[in-house]
Parts: structure tokens; C-alpha cells; sequence
């Protein structure tokens, strides 16, 4: 391992690359290909820990690093990262001998790879591509932390097998805009997913939740039957999702014949806890925080809070913008 020259701080100008690798020799290969090219500039770390103490200091933009090291690998440096700093992307500079640890890197998390004996002619290229992406996807932050509302609307047919993919999009909406924690977000796909479920099949299908606690089999037959036969078959389920960074709204509508909400059972009442008509209910009531119906019962509004963060400080001016 060669340590001569100590780590070197980030250039003041230009996109950054941190380059870290023990070799002084591919350090400066790395490190003179990087130089050459316009706008770019390059700071170095002989391993993992250095590595982590210069992002400390000042992120760079790009991480470009060997695999095989001491003290901090180039995976385990590809893990610290995407853990402390999410946004900058690392590629890897693979040798012979370090084929397997570079693929559990990529599946890591790390952007892409540069063969060591094609840096000559594909490490411009790649640090291009990967800049770019990255930078698209800081801008798209950005623009994403600006939204005041967003609005989607669906109208569903009586296939419960749609369920599991809207409730998905809606999840990645919300994740896409980081309105909600990964914990909570699963519990507010659970109670979306009992919404819709109850929407087609006791709205618009008028299936009753006593035939399933009898005959779950014949339950089911009956939603069969009942999605190819008037009136059930031209009934739609209408979903309004609304997004602020105060609060998730999600509202269902069915076009069935509705019920009288006051008559709901108490889902927390020990003696209604163990029907299977109560457990949907309990579901949406705990996990989501204010739940209403209209006045038919064919409409329920849940409405999410959201966590507050604190806000991302501004990106710094692009230097050769």
C-alpha cells in the first residue's frame, strides 16, 4: 500500500470526483484522465476511511473508487455512503480479482464500473453519464420540494386484482415526494388496500360480509358472478388521492347503494374484534388519522397527517453553469 502523499482537499472549481484508491500509481492514472477533461476536477483518499473523512468536509459530486483496499473496502465505502450521503453516486474501478465483492457493490448501490485497464477510454464517458443522471435527479428534488399539491384521480372496474398495483403507485408517489416515513407508508397501504376492497366488493358488488363468515368459497363465487351482471357490472370505484405537506387525502367512492354509516359496528369492541366484517374497519381507523363517510355511505375520506422534516439547505450555485 502506498501512502506517501497525504489526502488531498476538494478543488475550489469544477464538477469534483473523489478518487480513492491505495495504488498512488492508479490515483494519478484516475486522477489525469479526470484533469483532462473540461470542468472536471479530482481530490484523492488512499482508502475508505480517508474517503469518508474528505466527504465529511465537502461532498463531491462523484465517488470514484478501487474495491479492493485496507481498512475500508470499496464496498463497505459504497454502503457508508448511500447511507450518509444518499445523493452522491459512487463508481466503482474493478482489477482482476475484484469481480464479486464489485458485484454485491452494484447491487448495493453503487452507479456503475470502469474496468482499471479501460479507464483510458470509458471513465469519461461514465462520469458524464453518471453526473448527468445524478444531476437530474438533485433538480427533480428540488422541483419536488416546491409542490404545494398534487391530485390524481382513477376509476377502477370490480377487479380486486387492481388493487395491489394502484395501492403500489400511490406508495411511490408519496415516497417520490417523501411525505411519509417507509413504516407508516405500509400501514397506509394496508388501510388503502381495505378501502378498495370494501368499495367493490360491499359497495358495487353488494356482497355481504356475513355469506364470507359462513361460506368464504360461495363469497367469492358470488363476486364472480356479480362482476359480469347489471347493475353490479357498470358500477366503477372513483379514487381521489390529494398530497400537501400537511396532509395525505385519499377518497373512494362506489356507485352501490350505500348504507347508513351510524349502523358500522365498533370494530374496537372486544365482542366484534374476532368477525371478519369488523377487521377492515379497525385497520383503516388505526392506521389512518380521521376517517369520515358521506351521508349515503358510499364515500370514505381518510386523511393522513404528514411528519414534519426539516427542509434541505439549498444546493450550492453550479460553478459552470
Amino acid at each position: 500500500m502506498t501512502t506517501s502523499n497525504p489526502p488531498s482537499a476538494p478543488p475550489a472549481n469544477g464538477h469534483t470526483v473523489l478518487v480513492v484508491d491505495d495504488s498512488a500509481m492508479d490515483r494519478h492514472l484516475a486522477g489525469a484522465i479526470i484533469q483532462k477533461m473540461g470542468g472536471w476536477q479530482a481530490s484523492f483518499a488512499a482508502n475508505g476511511v480517508e474517503a469518508l473523512n474528505l466527504i465529511d468536509r465537502a461532498p463531491p459530486e462523484v465517488v470514484l473508487t478501487d474495491m479492493l483496499m485496507p481498512e475500508m473496502d470499496g464496498l463497505q465505502l459504497v454502503q457508508a455512503v448511500r447511507t450518509r450521503y444518499p445523493t452522491v453516486p459512487v463508481i466503482l474501478m474493478t482489477a482482476h480479482g475484484s469481480e464479486d465483492i464489485a458485484i454485491q457493490a452494484l447491487q448495493k448501490g453503487a452507479a456503475s464500473y470502469v474496468p482499471k485497464k479501460s479507464l483510458q477510454r470509458d471513465l469519461a464517458d461514465t462520469l458524464d453519464q453518471v453526473f448527468s443522471a445524478s444531476k437530474s435527479r438533485l433538480q427533480e428534488q428540488r422541483l419536488l420540494s416546491q409542490l404545494q399539491s398534487s391530485e390524481t384521480r382513477f376509476v377502477l372496474e370490480n377487479d380486486t386484482s387492481l388493487i395491489p398495483a394502484l395501492v403500489g403507485h400511490i406508495e411511490e408517489d408519496i415516497t417520490r415526494l417523501k411525505l411519509c416515513e417507509p413504516g407508516s407508508l405500509v400501514l397506509l397501504g394496508v388501510a388503502l388496500h381495505e378501502s378498495l376492497t370494501n368499495a367493490i366488493l360491499h359497495g358495487n358488488l353488494e356482497m355481504d360480509s356475513s355469506m364470507r363468515e359462513s361460506d368464504e368459497k360461495q363469497y367469492y363465487r358470488l363476486g364472480v358472478e356479480r362482476r359480469g351482471q347489471e347493475p353490479y357490472s357498470e358500477r366503477r370505484v372513483h379514487v381521489t388521492t390529494r398530497f400537501t405537506h400537511d396532509e395525505l387525502t385519499f377518497t373512494i367512492l362506489d356507485q352501490g347503494k350505500g348504507f347508513d354509516p351510524a349502523s358500522l359496528p365498533d370494530p374496537t369492541d372486544p365482542s366484534n374484534l374476532g368477525k371478519v366484517s369488523g377487521r377492515g374497519l379497525l385497520l383503516i381507523h388505526t392506521f389512518m388519522d380521521r376517517v369520515s363517510h358521506n351521508d349515503k355511505g358510499n364515500e370514505i375520506t381518510m386523511v393522513k397527517r404528514v411528519l414534519k422534516r426539516e427542509a434541505p439547505p439549498p444546493p450550492s450555485p453550479d460553478p459552470a453553469a
